[in-house]
């Protein structure tokens, strides 16, 4: 009676198997080179960060930044250059509304200035805000 039964050698050897290719396919999976996805953001040191005019010599982007929203009411010229189908003739234009007639209520005040139809305002909504 000391010894095993056939059977339950068998059954031994399956679950053995079994514990072996289980093993085998947690190893593969965690030790498996997965895809990697790098995204970074530029943040200027604190020291860097003022409420200062910009410098002369300072890169600005050309284009708008993923996911950057343009405040019309506070935008400078430049800015307002970067949105698109807004060249320097009409950022000076909205610079010059606004002066004169104080800041705009809503995105869709940008149809009062030269040169700003719906079509061009379809445009922008997406980037600008009033707020």
């Amino acid at each position: 009676m000391g010894g095993k039964s056939r059977y339950a050698g068998v059954v031994l050897a399956l679950f053995a198997a079994f514990v072996l290719v289980c093993g085998t396919w947690y190893l593969a999976r965690t030790t498996a080179p997965e895809p990697f996805q790098v995204s970074s953001v530029r943040r200027p040191p604190a020291e860097e960060v003022s409420d200062e005019p910009a410098v002369e010599g300072e890169v600005y982007p050309d284009s708008l930044l993923p996911g950057e929203v343009i405040n019309i009411n506070t935008a400078d010229a430049y800015d307002l250059q970067r949105l698109p189908g807004i060249g320097e003739k009409r950022a000076g234009d909205i610079v010059a509304y606004r002066e004169e007639h104080g800041p705009f209520s809503s995105v869709d005040g940008l149809t009062e200035v030269s040169g700003i139809g719906p079509g061009i305002l379809e445009g922008l909504r997406e980037y600008v805000t009033a707020g």
